[in-house]
């Protein structure tokens, strides 16, 4: 590269301070954008496997983030009195002992931010209100902010990315939904959980509750299907009341103490679960990373690990091709693709088993997860399928 390139980031949640980092180690000269004022706190716990731990042990962080793992149990389902109707453990959900990480997502965040802060700018409280490309660059003016000129801009600002609209035009056209809700929020390990997660499911609902930070907190968690809910995603108060409306009537287990503590939650969470499906990431010189270009929604377990593995691989090649950014975005794309399609297609797999339509089917798990032989053929199957999903990509040297 003649000189050093400027490059922007929009979003500083996982992908972008990931992305930051490796380009940062690669030459470039980084500025990160984010519309909160700081860094987000709250959300759900994610997974880091195969080649995304490979990424993490490069980046020195591994051990790190290994010593954040929530170190779960295993998952309980219990009926509506709290009785425990069946259970599976961590390892026959995918997570390989000892291999695979589960880590809070703010904790991650965290890690990622700490590596970044010195060597990386970034702006808080901003956000691109328009990108205007010229033969010198892409002009971007921000809400507040004065214009700035970079080589490239780069969105990694997650599911409802801002850039990704600026520059593709409507989520609507991207966005394949799974046909359901997620809540999520912090409180008080008041059942005294220990790193386990009690799941209450009801045709069409569950509601959840699982420990977190070495059980010194919980998150308590509402899952529904549902049409398509039109509301403003910046009004928490009126998600708050789709929630309430979702699970109205329902006193089960511990909904209503939930629904209770979810009115004062400070860290409330939710969204639409779906994917994002787009034929290509790139135009001109934007290009988007992470959860804002391919999306395999919170239930895949897999967005974080897709996230760091991408931000590593579009750095990678942007360093490879000596700043020629549209080689290096077709790249990228051809390295990722295949990769994204089998982490999604786990999030499509995850959908159906998160919320079960009927009481029938409800049963028809409880009594099966009872039966020894049949969950171990059926965890063996799961687990091969996410460790090849999670491995699927081979990671070049740059």
């Amino acid at each position: 590269m003649k000189q050093r390139m400027r490059v922007l980031i929009s979003g500083a949640s996982i992908a972008g301070p990931a992305l930051a980092y490796w380009l940062h180690r690669h030459g470039f000269s980084v500025t990160v954008i984010e519309r909160a004022p700081a860094l987000r706190m709250g959300g759900y716990g994610v997974d880091i496997r195969g080649a995304a731990i490979t990424v993490l042990k490069g980046m020195g962080i591994l051990g790190q983030v290994r010593a954040s793992d929530t170190n779960m149990t295993g998952v309980y389902f219990v009926n509506c009195k709290g009785k425990i109707e069946c259970q599976i453990s961590e390892a026959s959900m995918g997570n390989q002992q000892g291999l695979d990480i589960e880590i809070m997502r703010d904790d991650l965040s965290n890690i990622l931010y700490d590596l970044t802060k010195d060597t990386v700018e970034y702006i808080w409280g901003d956000s691109i209100s328009a990108i205007h490309e010229t033969e010198a660059g892409a002009e971007v003016q921000f809400i507040h902010g004065k214009p700035q000129t970079f080589d490239l801009v780069v969105g990694a600002d997650g599911l409802h990315s801002n850039v990704r609209t600026l520059t593709f035009g409507d989520e609507a056209q991207f966005k394949r939904t799974l046909g359901c809700y997620i809540s999520i929020f912090t409180l008080e390990n008041y059942n005294n959980l220990d790193h386990r997660q009690l799941l209450y499911t009801i045709p069409g609902k569950t509601v959840g509750m699982y420990s977190a930070r070495d059980n010194t907190e919980a998150r308590g968690m509402f899952l529904f299907q549902s049409a398509e809910l039109t509301y403003d995603r910046y009004d928490t108060e009126s998600q708050k009341k789709l929630v309430e409306n979702a699970f109205l009537g329902h006193t089960g287990w511990e909904t209503s103490q939930l629904l209770k503590t979810m009115k004062d939650a400070t860290d409330f969470y939710f969204d639409e679960i779906c994917q994002i499906h787009m034929p290509t990431w790139s135009k001109g010189r934007i290009t988007l990373v992470g959860d804002a270009a391919y999306g395999p929604s919170p239930l895949s377990g897999q967005g974080s690990s897709l996230a760091i593995v991408g931000a590593f691989i579009l750095a990678g090649e942007l360093k490879a091709a000596d700043g020629d950014f549209a080689r290096a975005f077709v790249a990228y794309e051809q390295k990722m693709r295949k990769f994204v399609e089998k982490n999604q297609k786990i999030g499509r797999i995850a959908a159906g088993s998160m919320i079960e339509k009927s009481s029938f089917k409800i049963f028809l798990r409880n009594l099966m997860m009872r039966i020894p032989a049949i969950m171990v053929v059926q965890f063996k199957l799961i687990s091969k399928m996410i460790a090849k999903a999670a491995n699927g990509i081979e990671l070049k040297d740059y």
